[in-house]
């Protein structure tokens, strides 16, 4: 099983503590403990001296009744005993994959998207084909292209929803027809769900739609808890029963802290949303003010979640670009070269707001210089 380098993940592990203003990072701004108890109205005095009782044993192997009761809320179709907690969103595709891929398999993947769903089918041997998402329509893929895709041996269809990098959304009539294309040869679909988008779009869960769908969500992004690497994923019992045998040699448990920080959270998850929304709008919207006003930078408007693929109008090879921006001026985006697009660069927005004010005018600096 070999891999090649992560590209997104490589350029941050190197470079992310040399960055003043980090504009790359796509979780919405996260929450410190304190702040998490502030919001939720938690006493940390009662909230300590539970934790301190607690035995530091390996904890409910597949997430605690609270931690599977609160996500199963998330759906409308799925029993609480299928959902399986991971280590994050990479924990949950990581499981799903390498649980279910054999080197007979055809994969079609999403094309650029979280580098996982390609790279690790191809190391176990499968067949992949890319799906390319297409600028000219909105950044979406094209399903008459995914039909003339699909094989008789095509067992995984692998998006995510929204799009990383761009923020492009399958919304449920998009999704209802990928999800008919998929029936025509037994398909699974795995949807990495992580990004939730505050616009007023019906975007349902792939499992919600579909019996071999499969989604993988965290707290990562959209709950701005990224620092506890507690995900999940929601299935249906045939591959919740397939995923419970792999998952003793992933991960075994998340931990007794995590857990019970990730189920106050999802207790709570309706003010974490609230704080978010006002986040993303806000600051979606200083990124579309600065966009229109800056004449070598153009954006297709992300649906409002935490990530943005903004083209910039420059001769420079783009990852050339980004290391100028960040020794020079301390700013951090992500080059687009490391999802095989050139001159464009991912743009995370949902920072505090003086880093993405601050980070966009030094853009612009070194985008007229």
């Amino acid at each position: 099983m070999k891999l090649p380098r992560f590209g997104v993940e490589e350029w941050l592990n190197v470079h992310e503590k040399e960055a003043t203003y980090d504009i790359a990072g796509v979780s919405i701004s996260a929450l410190t403990v304190q702040e998490l108890f502030d919001l939720t109205k938690t006493n940390s005095k009662d909230f300590y001296q539970e934790l301190s009782q607690k035995r530091l044993d390996y904890g409910w192997i597949e997430g605690s009744p609270t931690f599977k009761k609160e996500v199963a809320k998330f759906y409308e179709n799925v029993a609480e005993e299928n959902i399986l907690q991971t280590n994050g969103a990479t924990g949950a595709n990581m499981l799903v994959l390498y649980a279910m891929v054999e080197p007979s398999d055809h994969v079609i993947s999403l094309y650029p998207t979280y580098q996982q769903l390609y790279d690790i089918p191809e190391s176990l041997g499968a067949t992949v084909d890319l799906w390319p998402i297409k600028e000219e329509l909105n950044w979406l893929p094209d399903l008459d292209e995914l039909r003339q895709m699909i094989k008789p041996n095509t067992k995984f269809i692998c998006i995510n929803n929204a799009n990383n990098p761009t923020g492009a959304i399958m919304d449920r009539s998009y999704l209802t027809e990928l999800v008919a294309i998929a029936q025509s040869c037994g398909a699974y679909i795995l949807s990495d769900e992580v990004y939730h988008s505050f616009d007023d779009k019906d975007i349902p869960a792939i499992v919600d739609l579909y019996d071999k769908g499969i989604s993988v969500n965290s707290l990562s992004k959209t709950y701005s808890l990224p620092g506890i690497r507690v995900g999940w994923v929601a299935s249906h019992k045939e591959v919740a029963d397939i995923l419970r045998d792999y998952r003793d040699y992933t991960m075994i448990c998340a931990g007794v802290f995590d857990d019970m920080v990730a189920c106050l959270a999802l207790k709570n998850r309706q003010k974490i949303l609230e704080r978010n929304a006002k986040i993303v709008r806000e600051n979606l919207a200083i990124l579309m003010d600065w966009a229109a006003q800056e004449p070598m930078a153009e954006l297709i408007r992300p649906a409002a979640v935490s990530t943005s693929f903004v083209k910039l109008k420059i001769d420079l090879p783009i990852e050339t670009f980004c290391l100028n921006l960040l020794k020079k001026r301390g700013v951090l985006v992500i080059p687009g070269n490391r999802f095989d697009i050139e001159g464009h660069v991912r743009i995370g927005y949902c920072c505090p707001q003086e880093t993405l004010k601050k980070g966009l005018a030094l853009l612009s600096q070194e985008l007229n210089e």
